[in-house]
């Protein structure tokens, strides 16, 4: 079959990958469409960092990044063919699933080894216990940003954030838009957004958010006084620089994933009393509850999506995104 693999930190176009055979308890699937993540692009440029890091924490230390590695982990699919003494939903279903497969060693993340292919091919393999029938007749595209529109839930609900708590979404990359869309059908109120780029800061108000501000003319602080600030950039010294600002009492939710050391400087945090959550993905049931949203109309997905490329122009795709201007999410539909 076809597929993009990361090989040696780089994407290239494969037609001679082994088709997958489902195994009991799972399913075959074809892929209809898959976001590429601000992860992949991560793992792609920084995977031997990354493991290193996950290996300090007790990870998985097994991955072989010298070997094709099929990435991809936002995706929609359709039912094809169950394995042995295994039942699951007819052929022809769509669906989604959490981003893992089950196994005797564990449960396998999806796209980020080469013990479990992601979806940046034209099949794969799922477990059948974690199948989502996609409902409501909903377009497979929209279905394929269930994932990323989780990982926003989930931080909004590890904020504890109520209405009439203003809150501040700084970065508004796919994150930082996922979080606005979880606020907005949450009724939070106030919802102010920050991001450098035009683009970004139309597609916060397109997606709720009820004032955007440009940092390159003043900081976010300097107009709102924010309960819950949402870091959503990933860069050193965001989190010192949001715990100088804040009003005490405040909540800070770190989302962006930062790959190197940072400093701050503890005594902002302790004068004035303010909680740091780090957050990162999602439980199966805030991902259930993300494709409710999308399927019933409560989150409008369709906006994000700025680009589809087939599985020969992943790679090419990898370098578009680089450019906020252009592009928030590019859908793979091999």
């Amino acid at each position: 079959m076809r597929a993009a693999v990361l090989h040696d930190g780089r994407v290239v176009f494969r037609d001679d990958v082994p088709d997958p055979v489902p195994g009991p308890g799972q399913v075959l699937v074809g892929v209809r469409s898959c976001g590429i993540c601000g992860s992949d692009l991560h793992f792609a440029a920084h995977g031997g960092e990354l493991l290193s890091l996950a290996a300090q924490m007790g990870g998985p230390t097994d991955v072989d990044l010298a070997r094709d590695i099929i990435m991809g982990h936002e995706f929609s699919a359709e039912v094809l063919e169950a394995g042995p003494d295994t039942d699951t939903l007819r052929p022809g279903t769509l669906v989604t699933s959490v981003p893992a497969v089950l196994s005797a060693e564990g449960v396998i993340p999806i796209g980020f080894t080469d013990r479990a292919a992601g979806a940046y091919a034209e099949r794969m393999l799922l477990s059948a216990p974690l199948l989502l029938a996609v409902p409501n007749g909903l377009d497979h595209r929209h279905a394929a940003l269930t994932e990323p529109m989780a990982v926003g839930l989930h931080a909004v609900n590890k904020s504890g954030i109520e209405r009439g708590e203003t809150a501040l979404v700084l970065g508004c990359g796919p994150i930082g838009i996922a979080i606005i869309a979880a606020l907005q059908v949450r009724g939070v109120e106030p919802i102010a957004a920050s991001d450098f780029s035009p683009k970004r800061r139309e597609l916060a108000t397109t997606m709720g958010a009820h004032q955007t501000i440009d940092p390159a003319q003043g900081s976010p602080f300097d107009t709102v006084a924010p309960k819950v600030v949402f870091e959503a950039v990933g860069v050193p010294g965001i989190i010192d620089d949001v715990m100088r600002r804040i009003p005490s009492g405040s909540r800070i939710v770190v989302a962006g994933v930062c790959m190197e050391p940072d400093t701050v400087h503890p005594f902002f945090g302790i004068a004035k009393e303010i909680s740091v959550q780090f957050v990162y993905a999602y439980d199966p049931m805030e991902f259930a509850e993300s494709l409710r949203a999308i399927a019933e109309g409560d989150i409008d997905v369709s906006p994000l999506i700025t680009g589809e490329v087939g599985l020969d122009g992943v790679s090419q795709a990898f370098d578009d995104l680089a450019d906020p201007e252009r592009h928030c999410k590019i859908l793979v539909k091999p």
